[in-house]
């Protein structure tokens, strides 16, 4: 009888092991799982056909080192910011997108998702899973150069409706009547409305696509905030907002970046703060100067952004519900340009905020940055239409 309990609970391990050998082995996206010291014991046909590895030369390897990640500027991923080791870290699933090399030497965009395998909270392993992306970073790549070359025509007509308005209101062609001058400057507004758009487009495509040029000079944190908030006083006393500058610590603010993209970042985020904040409030700008870096930050007393939607701030096109009602002018490309943009400055972005109290925006800056040649992203592997 013991025999044949014995041989029942082997037998049933034995199906299960089975069942879920054929479960990760059906899984429609490339697979890999890994013991808790990061060497691979299972991996699928998807995630082999993919590498263009076999199994042999994969399954007992330390996966960090025979599969190797790439940012979008071709080096190597660090072994702290691979998602397997951020995975085993937190005990939480982490999804991110970067390259993979092939055997071959191949590079090609992936986005991976890979989960703890947890026993008693200690992670005993992890589970990957990754899909090639080349099709969508394609079409990406063709819808930027779109938007870069249709934003580029949109500017010539633009800057002939500005300049004839312009001369219109002025009466360098006769004499308009208030109506007509009303009208004028409504047209006036919508065209510096469109400007701004096709700017950000623009600048949108050069990160995406790695052409923004870095020009760092030194110069003082608070001076570049000083001259944002003068060029945007008016837009703040149309709706009675304080707009005030401190500079916190003794330490100083001096920082060797490129200014132009700086100012690009702060002006965004007071214009934000300008735009989502109601008549009479206030918003202050501080700058920090630290040992390695400076701190800035915006805060406002408007009308903050609902927690259901904190981790969606930096997304293309996103716009809070609570502030769609109110505000219609928004793109929603604003903070994904300003995240963007601080990529390129090595520096680094986060918030604080509550629906109905107001948002705090912080950013750091490295007081020192070394310049690095623009480099193109991974080559990908041609895509069959």
């Amino acid at each position: 009888m013991a025999d044949q309990k014995k041989s029942l609970t082997i037998q049933h391990a034995q199906e299960q092991r089975a069942q879920a050998e054929a479960l990760f082995s059906s899984i429609g996206e490339g697979a890999i799982a890994t013991d808790e010291f990061g060497k691979i014991t299972r991996i699928n046909p998807i995630a082999l056909a993919t590498l263009g590895y076999s199994e042999k030369e994969l399954l007992g390897e330390w996966f960090p080192k025979k599969i190797l990640a790439l940012t979008d500027r071709n080096v190597p991923v660090n072994l702290i910011d691979r998602p397997i080791t951020k995975a085993f870290l937190t005990g939480k699933s982490v999804t991110e997108k970067m390259f993979y090399r092939r055997k071959n030497g191949d590079t090609l965009p992936v986005i991976i998702t890979v989960s703890p395998i947890l026993l008693e909270n200690r992670p005993i392993g992890a589970i990957e899973v990754f899909r090639d992306i080349t099709f969508e970073e394609e079409v990406d790549r063709m819808k930027s150069e779109f938007i870069s070359l249709a934003s580029h025509q949109l500017r010539t007509p633009l800057s002939a409706i500005k300049t004839y308005s312009h001369m219109l209101v002025d009466g360098y062609m006769g004499e308009v009547t208030p109506a007509q001058k009303k009208s004028l400057r409504t047209i006036i507004t919508a065209s510096n409305r469109m400007n701004e758009l096709i700017s950000t487009l623009l600048n949108i495509t050069r990160i995406e696509s790695g052409t923004i040029n870095i020009v760092p000079k030194v110069l003082k944190g608070e001076r570049v905030c000083e001259e944002v908030i003068k060029e945007l006083a008016l837009a703040a006393n149309e709706k009675e907002i304080t707009v005030s500058l401190k500079h916190r610590g003794r330490i100083s603010s001096t920082i060797k970046t490129d200014s132009l993209i700086l100012k690009e970042i702060i002006t965004n985020l007071i214009t934000n703060a300008i735009k989502y904040t109601s008549e009479g409030g206030a918003i202050r700008v501080e700058v920090q100067g630290r040992a390695r870096d400076v701190l800035f930050s915006v805060h406002d007393n408007g009308w903050g952004i609902p927690e259901h939607s904190h981790d969606q701030v930096f997304s293309k096109f996103f716009r809070a519900q609570n502030t769609v009602k109110r505000e219609t002018t928004g793109t929603g490309l604003g903070l994904y340009l300003v995240k963007g943009l601080l990529e390129r400055l090595n520096g680094k972005i986060w918030f604080e905020s509550t629906e109905g109290k107001g948002t705090s925006f912080y950013f750091t800056l490295p007081k020192e940055r070394k310049t690095k040649p623009l480099t193109k992203a991974p080559p990908k592997k041609a895509v069959k239409m």
